[in-house]
């Protein structure tokens, strides 16, 4: 509803402002030109967010410095905050990152982006840069069409800063023409009121733009061709400020709660640091010219006065909360707590995660420890095994032997209910993200569907026999009793190995290789126990025929649960090959299989 009264104001006001003035399409052509130019740096630097910037925010953001240096270097870097706080949002839903690394990331975000303000305000309004933006949009544009990535990237970033150049030209140009036909700054308004409109204002400009570095250039912009005063130019930067939190909040709004809480953490830092910068303006102005006094910046070069400001409420603003970034990850933590999801819902797959090949690979890797988690319930209900004992330290032929119950539990209905619809999710939701990885990342994705299959067919194969286990286990006949339970030991140890290790990956890689061959031992038809047990006429003919069909199907899960646990136990965006973890003996099994 918003949305279809917001736009077509937006459409009337430029009509009406394209009317009075020529210079004023100017103006707005710059911006759009601007705004352009941020689209293609940003698809730019996604083209090489595949496994560089991922194993660096990884392994650059588990200490809180380490967060806000992060924050503050990719966003100088990159020139866009918009484009951290999606990766970081990215990031976070698909659990790489917890919510006080991002909280951080966000924080230096917010210092990053000043350094936009000093290269307009020093280095923009100075130089001739539509001179420079013309090879960059013409080797650029030549780059994009290359097959190669990296080329293609290099192109899209050329491009992109050639058309940022290309629009802070057109607005320095149009505001200097637009002041020969109406003097905004005969608009402008003083004191404290002017402080909160043109507050205001900035926050409603970033808004619209989705962008505060466009906001801040058409401030400086405006600023150098006089048509607003310096003092309500603090204003509006401080708004722009506050506006770009909408970044964050419209990019969460596809991510599940973890990227919820961070956009809200984005929020109340933001309006915290705006506040801050409008009770202590008094106290800012002077520092303001303390420190260009310092750097020996001219009385009158408010644009870089401007650039001072914005860098000075940014860093204290920053100073003051990071005391507060734990207690603060705690309380949205609390106030904004999971729901109680179905277990049937997935809980990782969502369309912030597919901004970036790799976190929509950790988020399908996680979405398959999730459906593990509801097969785990299930598998345990047909075993007749209780989970707290298998995450228990006691020996595990102990608690088998005393964990027995004889209630069927209908796995078919818990199927549909627990099982099936996740698993559709993961395939559907693979499919789609497929289309943006590369060839190797197609490759363990195909495995981990593959992981999902087993894990699906585990719950069919243990259907298959709970009715024999139930039956089996209370048996009076000790032999069948003990080769039953022998099966649920196997099953148990190869579950607790997997429940166990799932956070060492390099400690159970040598244990499911044992693990392995310790299946391969406990078949009873090579290693001749099924002939002993009938030939000695311990069992029955029924109860050898009903062990013979089990022993293969309890096979089949302890493979298919190794095959799973060999593929999903693994850190896919850091690096890390599935083929270091597996025993490469069985890969043409998982081909196949």
């Amino acid at each position: 509803m918003i949305r279809r009264i917001v736009l077509p104001t937006i459409f009337a006001l430029l009509a009406y402002g394209f009317w009075m003035s020529p210079d004023f399409k100017e103006i707005a052509a710059g911006v759009s030109i601007f705004l352009f130019g941020m689209i293609f740096l940003e698809e730019g630097f996604k083209a090489f967010t595949g496994g560089i910037l991922e194993k660096f925010l990884t392994r650059s953001t588990n200490t809180l410095w380490k967060s806000l240096t992060f924050g503050t270097v990719t966003t100088t870097f990159m020139q866009s905050s918009s484009l951290v706080s999606v990766i970081t949002i990215s990031f976070l839903s698909a659990g790489l990152i917890t919510l006080v690394a991002g909280i951080g990331i966000i924080f230096g975000a917010n210092i990053g982006t000043t350094t936009g303000a000093w290269l307009v305000a020093a280095f923009g309004l100075k130089v001739k840069i539509s001179a420079y933006a013309m090879p960059m949009l013409v080797f650029g544009i030549i780059l994009v069409f290359q097959n190669s990535k990296n080329l293609k990237g290099i192109g899209y970033v050329l491009a992109g800063m050639g058309f940022l150049f290309l629009g802070i030209h057109y607005m320095k140009e149009g505001f200097s023409s637009f002041k020969e036909t109406i003097d905004l700054a005969e608009y402008a308004i003083i004191g404290f009121k002017g402080l909160l409109v043109f507050t205001g204002i900035g926050v409603f400009a970033t808004v619209v733009m989705q962008s505060s570095h466009a906001t801040l250039v058409l401030i400086i912009t405006a600023l150098a061709a006089g048509q607003v005063t310096y003092e309500n130019a603090l204003a509006l930067a401080i708004g722009a400020n506050i506006g770009t939190t909408i970044t964050a909040i419209l990019g969460s709004l596809s991510a599940n709660i973890a990227g919820k809480r961070l956009a809200a953490a984005h929020l109340i830092f933001n309006v915290i640091t705006g506040l801050i910068a409008i009770v202590f303006i008094k106290q800012f102005l002077w520092g303001v010219e303390t420190v260009s006094a310092m750097l020996g910046i001219a009385a009158d070069d408010h644009t870089l006065k401007l650039a001072v400001f914005h860098t000075l409420f940014n860093t204290v603003g920053v100073l003051v909360m990071i005391p507060f970034i734990t207690k603060m990850a705690d309380v949205l933590t609390n106030k904004l707590p999971s729901s109680e999801i179905a277990s049937s819902q997935a809980l990782y797959l969502n369309d912030s995660v597919l901004e970036l090949p790799d976190t929509a690979l950790k988020a399908i890797l996680n979405e398959t420890h999730h459906l593990f988690e509801n097969a785990l319930e299930l598998i345990c209900h047909g075993l007749a095994l209780h989970r707290h004992d298998l995450q228990s330290e006691h020996e595990v032929d102990d608690v088998i032997v005393k964990s027995i119950y004889t209630e069927k539990v209908d796995l078919l209905t818990l199927y549909q209910q627990r099982i099936k619809s996740l698993y559709g999710q993961i395939i559907d939701f693979a499919t789609r993200a497929q289309s943006r990885m590369s060839s190797d990342q197609i490759q363990l994705l195909y495995q981990v569907k593959l992981a999902n299959r087993d894990i699906v067919e585990v719950i069919k194969d243990t259907q298959d026999m709970q009715a024999n286990v139930l039956s089996f286990v209370q048996s009076d006949n000790e032999y069948i009793r003990s080769e039953y339970h022998a099966i649920r030991v196997q099953i148990a140890k190869i579950l607790r190995t997997i429940l166990h290790h799932r956070a060492d990956i390099r400690d159970i890689s040598s244990q499911l290789k044992e693990t392995y061959a310790y299946i391969e031992d406990r078949d009873i038809v090579a290693n001749g126990t099924l002939d002993r047990l009938i030939r000695n006429g311990l069992i029955t003919d029924k109860m050898a025929t009903s062990l013979m069909n089990d022993s293969a199907f309890a096979y089949d899960i302890c493979i298919k649960l190794l095959d799973m646990a060999t593929i999903t136990l693994l850190d896919v965006p850091q690096g890390l090959r599935i083929e270091d973890t597996m025993d490469m003996e069985r890969l043409p099994m998982l081909a196949t299989s």
